[in-house]
């Protein structure tokens, strides 16, 4: 209780100095001049500040506002300054439980907080309760990682969790979570847990699976090359700077006589740049559409320029 009074008054402290520390009495004068919960004396206002007393939370409020109104550089808003108040206030009355937020206070917040660099009690409570830190979640639905957790330690905590803020407030922070919203999530990663170098593996994989389709295809079909630069050079949904790409490699004599007398046989002693162009005549689009784990043919999709015959692989 003594650690969380301590918090309170730092950052009334914080507050006071960051709007020119005004005086109690011109303090207690402008929240009864303006739209404050409650009135306060120049006395209440001292005993607040000096951490003498704890007052109720109106009296808090109505300091804190006035502060935050005082503020210029830079400018606090009132409201969002109070907002940060209120749990600290709290912690003093309720205890460490009382810091955390209420199930329906966090279904509400835009984010677990902490976003001036300090850890709230909300975002410990979200790494605990996030189940990809105790288990090795299927890899369809998350990246292979080390658990930093038990299985039992995370059964403790979360049943702690529940004793202090109740089960709807692990309920709620879990399928916060498990939508992707957890502490320390970027925007647009997988199921919320990001690999930085998935996306670059799975682009290499589907370019080595097209390079195999593209030599199985060049051993069975006869002018299948010619055929796809005439699809490429009439494909009217080309963009222009996937055009202006072609076009300056075909203005190259020596890059072209590689790519116009390639067969699986050579494949392998021709540039990257005639890997690249052919892969850019036949193939169209290619995509991921499997999870991984799954046969590459069931992984990634290729659309050809050239339809493949349908006739049955060997």
């Amino acid at each position: 209780m003594a650690t969380a009074h301590q918090d309170l008054l730092d950052a009334l402290d914080e507050l006071h100095r960051a709007a020119g520390r005004p005086s109690h009495r011109q303090i207690s004068t402008l929240v009864s001049e303006g739209d404050h919960p409650t009135t306060v004396s120049h006395e209440g206002v001292r005993q607040t500040l000096k951490g003498i007393r704890v007052p109720r939370w109106e009296t808090v409020r109505s300091i804190v506002s006035v502060l935050a109104s005082a503020c210029v550089d830079p400018p606090r808003d009132p409201a969002e300054e109070s907002a940060r108040f209120l749990p600290l206030w709290r912690a003093v009355r309720e205890g460490e439980s009382g810091g955390m937020k209420s199930a329906r206070e966090l279904s509400l917040a835009m984010s677990w907080g902490g976003e001036d660099g300090r850890w709230t009690p909300e975002a410990v409570a979200g790494v605990l309760i996030n189940p990809f830190n105790a288990v090795q979640i299927d890899p369809a639905l998350a990246v292979p990682h080390e658990p930093i957790l038990s299985e039992d330690e995370w059964v403790r905590l979360g049943l702690r969790t529940i004793e202090e803020s109740g089960a709807e407030f692990f309920l709620r922070a879990l399928l916060r979570i498990l939508k992707g919203d957890y502490v320390g999530a970027e925007r647009g990663s997988p199921y919320g847990y990001e690999d930085p170098g998935r996306e670059a593996a799975e682009t290499a994989e589907g370019i080595q699976y097209a390079f195999q389709e593209i030599l199985r295809r060049l051993s069975s079909e006869p002018n299948l090359l010619q055929r796809s630069i005439a699809a490429a050079r009439a494909d009217g949904t080309m963009d222009r700077e996937e055009r202006a790409d072609l076009l300056e490699q075909e203005a190259d004599p020596a890059l072209m006589r590689e790519v116009m007398t390639v067969t699986p046989e050579t494949w392998h002693e021709v540039s990257e740049e005639a890997h690249r162009m052919v892969f850019g005549y036949l193939v169209k689009t290619g995509e991921t559409v499997g999870r991984p784990g799954l046969p590459p043919e069931q992984r990634f999709r290729i659309t050809w320029r050239v339809p493949e015959p349908d006739t049955p692989r060997s």
